[in-house]
Parts: structure tokens; sequence; C-alpha cells
């Protein structure tokens, strides 16, 4: 059970550095850029934030990744991916996978063609969609987070403790 002590604080480790900087992103750097007199100037801050924090949100999904299929594979526990109480079992792959696709296919195809001097026409539009995209990943994300420590507390959607 080592194993799984040591895969289960990596994994919590890993969330809450890969989380929370998608918390501080969202609630404080696109807010604060929002608000700077150029739209541009703004744009070109945060894809030089989010080009640094990329590397940590990458390795961190990467870590919560292995070690939870790990963590699923000591406990045999497969079969709770058939059971709608475990829920947020399946929200931590869904969120898991889409911050995946985005960190290592999108965000790779699509930032190095704004690095290369190409403003796109509406600066503005850009940074509210990049805005409304981070909340609603980061609600989704609080959402499992709260449900996987209510249930791997016990706290089952059916009620159960």
């Amino acid at each position: 059970m080592d194993d799984y002590i040591v895969a289960r604080v990596l994994h919590v480790l890993g969330v809450v550095l890969w989380i929370g900087g998608v918390a501080m992103v969202t609630s404080t750097v696109l807010p604060m850029i929002r608000r700077m007199p150029s739209a541009s100037d703004g744009l070109e801050i945060f894809l030089r934030i989010e080009k640094r924090f990329a590397w940590q949100a990458r390795f961190t999904t990467v870590l919560v990744g292995l070690s939870g299929f790990y963590m699923i594979h000591l406990l045999d526990a497969w079969h709770r991916f058939a059971e709608p109480r475990f829920w947020w079992m399946h929200a931590m792959v869904l969120v898991w996978a889409i911050f995946t696709v985005f960190l290592f296919i999108l965000e790779p195809r699509v930032l190095p063609h704004r690095e290369h001097g190409r403003t796109p026409p509406d600066p503005e539009a850009v940074l509210t969609r990049m805005q409304r995209m981070h909340w609603i990943l980061l609600g989704i994300s609080l959402v499992t987070v709260a449900g996987a420590v209510a249930g791997s507390h016990g706290w089952l959607f059916s009620g159960e403790w």
C-alpha cells in the first residue's frame, strides 16, 4: 500500500499545482489583462504568461494522469466506471482529457502562429473567449475536485456513507 500512498500524494500535489494555476490565471491574470488600455498588448502579455505556465500544466497533467491510472490499477477499481455513484471518477478523467487535448494538441498548434507577429484582427474578442473558456473549465474542475474529495472519503451520490 506504500505505492498507493505515494501515488495519491503525487496525484493531489499535481492537482493542486495544475488547477491552482488555472484558478490564478482565470481569476487574476485574465481580468487584469482585460483592463489594459490595449487589447493587443494584453493578449501578448497573456501569451507570454501562458507559455511559461504551459510547461507546469503539461508536467502536472501527465503526473496526475499517470498517478490516477496507477491508483485505479493498484485498487483494481475499474468497475467503478460502470457505477453512476462514482460519477466523480468519470469527471476526473473527462477534465484530465480536456486539459490534455488543450495543452498537448490544440495550444501548440495555435500559439506558434500568434508568436510570429500575427495579431488576430480582434484581440479583445480573443481575450473575451479565452476568459469565458477559462471560467467554464475552472468551474468544471472545481466541481470535479469537490466531488472527488467527497467521494474518496465515502460520500457517494446515492447518499450512502
